[in-house]
């Protein structure tokens, strides 16, 4: 099939690197290229599996609530509550 394709200039620059260096025509390159492009992109890909947060036991709790903002922050700082 013939067709004209308008490539990047990168993407010339590339295939004629290819040829200079593999030999063959410039035609041979972009058809190997396009192979192995297609062919990839066609491929199924690898299931990602979710991540998990791992846990880590922190021990029991050292102040009496958490709901109770102004106690938990005076704990951490090292003030004396109540």
């Amino acid at each position: 099939m013939r067709t004209t394709l308008t490539l990047d200039p990168d993407v010339a620059a590339m295939a004629r690197r290819m040829q200079r260096t593999c030999g063959g025509s410039f035609k041979a390159v972009i058809n190997d290229a396009l192979r192995r492009g297609l062919r990839s992109m066609a491929a199924p890909t690898g299931r990602v599996d979710a991540y998990s947060t791992p846990t880590v036991d922190l021990g029991r709790c050292l102040v009496g609530s958490l709901d109770d903002v102004a106690e938990a922050l005076a704990f951490a700082e090292g003030e004396r509550f109540r």
